[in-house]
């Protein structure tokens, strides 16, 4: 069967929309019933982030989520127990974002099998270094049939962003900006000039942007030079607003504003 991702891509050539949601957040048990509601709402892909102790890419918003989750009492293994049947009603591709730590305290051979009999397409460890993924586990990725997207930064040059790229399965992951993620509220000139330079490079993988995105402007922007782009921190704020709303509302909300259904 072929991946999900790589069916995302050839279905869909623009303003492909991946959620980035923090696993055992707001709720311990949330986690399927949020990936439900951001099928039906128009999220093309959802990012699962596993909550770790010390997320050192990952802006306020983010570690504050991951934190509650771990307070929560999620771990790697009860994610995978609770994701065991989200197959039989979530069809769009699943990725798993995660650091190196929690993926080698199950093993990366486990983790794998068990992303691939929980139906997850592919994973990103911001931390784990090309060089040492290429020299240790891509085989093992491509033996269980799940994808790696690295990522490039600003600051990456054009022959290692080539190298990455080549290496990378699924998507390429776009930091937009050299820093933490975290939601901005417009992209800047220097952002534009970057994406501009890897739009002309005509890469292989399709790029996805993330880091920033936050609304329907930020979005679109994105849109221009890649195939789409990744929303995690503004996501997450608008799930951790005190409010009324249920889950499904505020998702139906959110993914509504940044479709352009709903006025921001």
């Amino acid at each position: 069967m072929s991946n999900r991702i790589d069916q995302l891509f050839r279905e869909r050539d623009k303003e492909i929309l991946s959620i980035y949601i923090t696993a055992g957040y707001p709720g311990i048990n949330d986690t399927p019933r949020l990936l439900r509601a951001l099928q039906e709402h128009g999220a093309d892909m959802v990012e699962i982030g596993i909550p770790f102790s010390d997320p050192l890419a990952d802006g306020p918003v983010i570690q504050q989520s991951s934190q509650l989750a771990l307070q929560n009492g999620i771990t790697l293994d009860l994610l995978f127990n609770q994701l065991k049947e989200i197959r039989k009603s979530v069809n769009i591709p699943l990725v798993m974002m995660g650091y190196l730590n929690p993926v080698l305290q199950m093993g990366v051979e486990r983790f794998l099998s068990r992303c691939r009999d929980t139906g997850i397409d592919g994973v990103i460890v911001p931390d784990l270094p090309p060089a040492e993924y290429e020299s240790h586990y891509l085989e093992l990725f491509r033996s269980y049939g799940i994808y790696n997207s690295l990522l490039v930064t600003p600051h990456t040059d054009d022959t290692r962003i080539r190298q990455i790229a080549a290496l990378s399965e699924g998507f390429l992951y776009l930091v937009a900006a050299s820093s933490t993620t975290g939601a901005r509220t417009s992209v800047g000139d220097q952002q534009r000039d970057y994406f501009q330079r890897l739009k002309m490079m005509k890469l292989q993988v399709p790029g996805l942007i993330g880091f920033g995105i936050s609304n329907r402007p930020t979005f679109l922007t994105a849109c221009k030079y890649a195939r789409g782009a990744i929303i995690g921190s503004a996501f997450i704020e608008a799930l951790g607003a005190e409010n009324s709303l249920s889950i499904e509302e505020r998702v139906e909300r959110f993914m509504g504003e940044i479709r352009g259904k709903i006025p921001a």
